[in-house]
């Protein structure tokens, strides 16, 4: 009876809210953040990246989802759902003297799909041109209630800048509760879904949820149109889009990868088999899906063994290589008239094979030339390729099949493959891929000799 009573009371509070004009709406809730006065250095938001980072998040989430009655209390002491095991996951934290009081977590597309599809239809959103993202598992510790804007706020714009420039990440989705769905619209300018209403949810014990959407090009419109006359303690266009966020640290990146793994074999073991039983509670479709997805030997004692029977990496037979995001500017030169500089390029996915990318301008099947590619920082090379498909849906994306030579620039295009593949966690990259230098002073030597 009394969760009958509390669900409710949160229909009731979210429908009279939604009923205010926008102003008087802002005005109820006290949401317009002042922003005129920067944390101290003793706030810092960054990419959750330790066992102990990790276990702090979903220790705040598990305290701050049973206090609001989101979750039921469990013996684990965490929330955790099974998306955090993905590579595709990244977890955003704002630490306070080293204690982590506030977190939020980014779900790029998966072989999972998004949590939210489980009540809500995103057809409309996974259809547009571009990269999706789910924002969830967002808590500020209630301690810091009091500053709970001026926490929130910087940890948004922190997941702005992560989603945008680091995530590759054009629309956010999210799913929230009615009673604070104004500051999402209002605010934050985000869209409803169509029949965006649900009023039980299962992710979050089965209070009501609204669906809504940012698409974060079209937001700096938007944004711009409702704030920038405002003071500065106001604008939200200028925070957004211009004022620095001193106390954020992204991940070092040495090449163009779009996602910043962290799950390795020992903290996926610790958290989904250990600390949790999520593992144990997986049906045989997505155990596969997990083998697809860590089908690396290193991975296999910490993932649900697979049906007597099942090939390994069942799903991903029909593709012969493994492809991995990433957002690599590149040129293409066709050695036509009139393009002698080159065709603009953003390499989104890779193989050893192919690449697929979006091109400035539509191309067709079978042009043929050379792609020079950004690889990272100071690594870069030339691959000789030829135009094979375009997208259906958008004629401006391109796939590109690597044609066979021999060669330096082969090779490290190769390397740089294997080393995405073999790669466990985001910073295993810095050393994977030493082999770059060792292989330039090779070839160097080799071309010296001769």
């Amino acid at each position: 009876m009394n969760r009958l009573l509390h669900n409710f009371c949160d229909n009731l509070a979210g429908f009279a809210m939604s009923c205010l004009p926008p102003v008087l709406r802002r005005a109820a809730q006290g949401a317009m953040p002042q922003l005129d006065k920067p944390l101290s250095k003793s706030f810092v938001f960054k990419l959750a990246q330790s066992k102990e980072e990790l276990e702090a998040c979903f220790r705040l989430l598990y305290t701050e989802y049973v206090k609001a009655k989101l979750m039921k209390p469990d013996s684990s002491g965490m929330r955790i759902i099974l998306h955090h095991a993905l590579p595709t996951t990244s977890t955003l934290i704002c630490k306070y003297r080293n204690h982590i009081i506030g977190t939020v977590s980014l779900i790029r597309e998966n072989k999972f799909g998004f949590p939210m599809q489980k009540a809500f239809n995103l057809d409309e959103v996974l259809k547009k041109n571009g990269n999706v993202a789910e924002v969830l598992s967002l808590a500020i510790d209630s301690r810091f209630r009091s500053s709970k804007n001026k926490i929130m706020i910087p940890l948004l714009k922190f997941l702005y800048e992560y989603a945008e420039y680091r995530f590759d990440t054009r629309y956010l989705v999210i799913a929230v509760n009615p009673r604070h769905i104004s500051f999402y619209e209002d605010v934050l300018c985000f869209r409803r879904l169509r029949n965006s209403k649900v009023n039980h949810y299962s992710l979050v014990n089965g209070a009501p949820a609204i669906g809504a959407y940012l698409d974060l090009e079209e937001a700096k419109e938007t944004f711009f149109q409702k704030y920038a006359q405002l003071p500065l303690n106001q604008n939200l266009y200028h925070y957004f889009t211009a004022a620095p966020l001193p106390n954020g640290y992204f991940p070092h990146r040495r090449f163009h990868t779009t996602t910043d793994p962290v799950m390795t074999p020992e903290l996926i073991d610790y958290f989904f088999n250990k600390k949790t039983k999520l593992f144990s509670k997986l049906n045989s479709h997505e155990i596969d899906l997990l083998h697809a997805i860590y089908n690396l030997p290193e991975y296999q004692h910490c993932l649900p063994p697979q049906a007597k029977g099942t090939p390994a990496s069942e799903p991903e037979q029909t593709r012969i290589h493994r492809r991995f995001p990433v957002r690599c500017p590149a040129r293409l030169r066709l050695g036509q008239p009139g393009v002698s500089d080159g065709i603009a390029l953003t390499v989104y996915e890779c193989s050893e094979k192919v690449f697929c990318a979006h091109a400035e301008y539509p191309l067709m099947v079978g042009l043929s030339g050379e792609a020079d590619i950004d690889l990272g920082e100071s690594e870069h090379c030339t691959l000789a390729v030829e135009i094979v498909r375009l997208s259906k849906h958008h004629n401006r994306a391109v796939m590109f099949h690597i044609r066979e030579s021999v060669g330096t620039q082969n090779r490290l295009w190769l390397k740089f493959v294997r080393a995405l593949s073999k790669a466990h966690i985001a910073t295993d990259l810095e050393e994977a891929t030493r082999f770059y230098d060792t292989l330039m002073v090779a070839e160097n030597e080799a071309q010296d000799s001769a």
